[in-house]
């Protein structure tokens, strides 16, 4: 099935985007590229790449991962085997988008061309210079937010993941900006725009000769990627802001940063405002709430997605759940204190859990407490409890064996990439024995 006809089924909710096949954060459709407009190329790895012809000289919107050099060169090549990638748009410094010229620019100095202008926010540096000092714990909480994937391939997927390393080495852009950039290649005119959004450092781009919008993951296909647990801060306002800019230049094609391209000008400004609404939304009432002086737990389970966007196709929280979008907007307004008094300057955790199953009457009543929580479908609270016990008796089988059920209990049933991903890990530590909060999966 070609991208047009699969982006047309995406649009009318007919394909399940939390499954492997179609979700629009992993490599699907076997990495399936088209000529989706006369000239512009868009090919779908775990990132959207896009190329566009300009007539002297072609143009990247987002280059892929270290995972995809060779398979964004080749495909290219055997689109347009003469053309030269004479430049590339970086729409933020996320290492899925930001490695595929390096074929081209060896290309470059093979052929004496001039090598590729690479474009970005004049923050991408330095996010890849964070990279490298924080080079091991990106690659610990990187393989465990994707660990999910690579089990789905079995032992070969298992030792892929043990194997994984994150990069060292970027290729840095040449030329970067701070709010707005224009340049023109050939025929086209792209124009970058600066946002805050997933990152600091988001650029989104207009193709105005086509009517092209690029937005980077400002919009992918799911809830906005606006609270990932184990990531850096994200804006919310800021990032609907950006969408309703775009949504005023009418764009007539949507080049996604994750998922199918959109195609029609009412379709594109729907989805732009549909997402822009839910952002505001949730910002809105946490901010609220917390005029009030809630705490954070009070917030999180009273902030919710309005009704007349919960089914929509393109807002599903396959990727990132709503209440990790609440818990940014709160660190952003309200730092990283809950408001729950205990928790300012707690007692060791693992001495919390000896206190508590002490004087619950011991482990063996614990593990009984958490089996029937389970037999009941309650395998939220049931978490709550298991760590407890695993804290308390970190050597006991029974402990690690409950507890292993227990997330993949609570796994199952959750649509979450993010949150079901860090299920698993924990269910997979407690079948090898032990309590690993980021370690090998």
């Amino acid at each position: 099935m070609s991208i047009r006809d699969l982006a047309e089924r995406h649009w009318h909710g007919e394909c399940d985007l939390a499954d492997l096949v179609h979700h629009p954060v992993r490599p699907a459709l076997n990495r399936a590229s088209e000529e989706v407009l006369d000239g512009v190329l868009v090919l779908k790895s775990v990132a959207s790449v896009n190329a566009l012809d300009t007539g002297d000289g072609l143009v990247m919107l987002d280059t892929g991962g270290h995972f995809d050099v060779d398979h964004v060169y080749d495909t290219v090549r055997a689109w347009r085997p003469q053309g030269r990638l004479a430049g590339a748009v970086y729409s933020h410094h996320h290492a899925d988008h930001v490695f595929g010229t390096l074929r081209f620019d060896a290309e470059a100095s093979e052929r004496g061309w001039a090598r590729p202008q690479v474009y970005g926010h004049a923050a991408v540096p330095q996010h890849f210079d964070r990279y490298r000092a924080m080079n091991g714990w990106n690659a610990k909480i990187n393989a465990r937010q994707f660990g999910e994937v690579a089990s789905a391939m079995g032992a070969a997927g298992h030792e892929r993941l043990r194997a994984f390393t994150w990069p060292t080495e970027y290729r840095y852009p040449d030329v970067t900006y701070h709010d707005r950039l224009t340049f023109r290649q050939g025929s086209l005119t792209f124009e970058l725009h600066h946002a805050l959004g997933e990152t600091d450092d988001a650029t989104w781009t207009w193709v105005p000769e086509r009517r092209i919008l690029h937005p980077g993951d400002l919009f992918i296909w799911a809830v906005p990627n606006a609270g990932n647990p184990q990531k850096v801060q994200r804006y919310a306002s800021d990032w609907a802001h950006s969408l309703r800019q775009m949504a005023a230049l009418q764009p007539e094609v949507m080049l996604c940063g994750h998922g199918m391209p959109i195609f029609g000008t009412d379709r594109v400004v729907r989805a732009l405002v549909d997402t822009a609404d839910l952002l505001d939304s949730i910002e809105s009432q946490t901010i609220a709430l917390m005029n009030t002086g809630a705490s954070l737990d009070q917030v999180l389970h009273a902030v919710e997605i309005p009704e007349h966007l919960r089914d929509l196709p393109y807002l599903q929280p396959v990727y990132d759940h709503p209440q990790f979008l609440v818990r940014n907007v709160w660190r952003r307004y309200g730092g990283w204190w809950d408001g729950e008094p205990d928790t300012l300057l707690p007692a060791p955790r693992a001495q919390q859990a000896a206190e508590w199953v002490r004087l619950a009457g011991g482990v063996d009543v614990v593990l009984a407490r958490v089996a029937e929580l389970l037999d009941g479908g309650d395998a939220r609270l049931a978490c709550h409890l298991i760590e407890f016990a695993a804290l308390a008796a970190p050597g006991s089988s029974a402990v690690h064996e409950l507890r292993a059920r227990t997330y993949r209990q609570r796994a199952s049933g959750d649509p979450t990439l993010m949150s079901r991903a860090l299920y698993l890990h924990a269910a997979s530590s407690s079948e090898a024995g032990r309590r690993d909060l980021v370690g090998d999966w």
